[in-house]
């Protein structure tokens, strides 16, 4: 019964670390976009700042 109940708690383990892989792998792929949108919008503003 042990072994049926460690067995279970390693698979949620493993449900929860592949949860988060997964969030992690989005956050990951969106990042350089929002950083590259960031640094467009610095410069619109000071290109408007000195014309």
């Amino acid at each position: 019964m042990d072994n049926i109940l460690e067995h279970s708690k390693i698979e949620a383990e493993i449900a929860k670390l592949m949860a988060e892989t997964a969030k992690i792998n989005k956050e990951a792929t969106w990042y350089p976009i929002v950083v590259a949108s960031g640094l467009i919008a610095a410069v619109v503003a000071i290109t408007k700042l000195f014309l």
